[in-house]
């Protein structure tokens, strides 16, 4: 029996709440995968539209633009990947093995979760890999912070920030740490795709991952001794 995992969603994100109906799931499948094929650039909603077998106006019903609904899958994304890291985490009481399980998480790929079957999130990781950074890197960022459409990234750097502490309570930056953690994952993992030069994981380098190079920085600076 097939158990599916309902996330709740800012409501300002959508015109229509899209996973109340067989044709929002369709234009979110959809989207993810017009998204991940050709980019968010030439992604429209006239393609999805064709893709999905409905109109565009249906579309509209739903999202009232493309960045928006951009928005709407990386929160979905954000939330997701919070509930994995503290059902990964929750019986684990050493902070190290939850830190080394977190920086697993954010730098491997992804499986599809079983539990919601019409997101792929193999793909929507690579979204958020290649586009994550234009939900906000736009003039009207601050009038969607207000809105809290960026509360899922937020509490997982939250999250994240607390476990630091918990390794070192006297450290000062946690939560500039924690992002910086989660982008650092994305940004290598985008190189070793794209260019290469910038990284140093590469098949000439097989024993050198994302993953032990954030196990390396992270530890070197939450190291117990750290003084100001």
């Amino acid at each position: 029996m097939e158990i599916g995992l309902q996330i709740k969603m800012n409501e300002k994100l959508f015109l229509r709440n899209p996973e109340q109906s067989e044709l929002g799931k369709k234009i979110i499948m959809h989207s993810i995968q017009l998204i991940h094929k050709d980019g968010f650039e030439a992604f429209t909603f006239k393609k999805l539209a064709e893709s999905v077998g409905t109109t565009e106006a249906s579309v509209y019903r739903y999202f009232e633009n493309k960045h928006r609904l951009l928005i709407y899958i990386a929160a979905w994304y954000w939330t997701w990947l919070h509930y994995q890291v503290i059902y990964q985490t929750h019986n684990i009481e050493d902070p190290v093995v939850k830190l080394k399980k977190i920086i697993k998480l954010l730098s491997t790929t992804v499986t599809d979760d079983l539990k919601t079957s019409y997101i792929e999130e193999s793909l929507l990781h690579q979204i958020i890999i290649t586009e994550g950074t234009k939900t906000y890197l736009t003039k009207r960022v601050s009038e969607d912070n207000k809105d809290k459409l960026f509360k899922p990234y937020k509490d997982l750097c939250n999250h994240i920030a607390n476990i630091i502490l918990e390794y070192n309570p006297d450290y000062h930056y946690p939560k500039s740490l924690a992002s910086t953690i989660i982008e650092i994952a994305h940004f290598q993992n985008f190189f070793r795709e794209h260019l290469p030069s910038l990284t140093d994981f590469n098949e000439l380098n097989c024993d050198c991952t994302p993953v032990t190079f954030l196990e390396d920085m992270l530890f070197r600076v939450l190291r117990k001794e750290y003084v100001e």
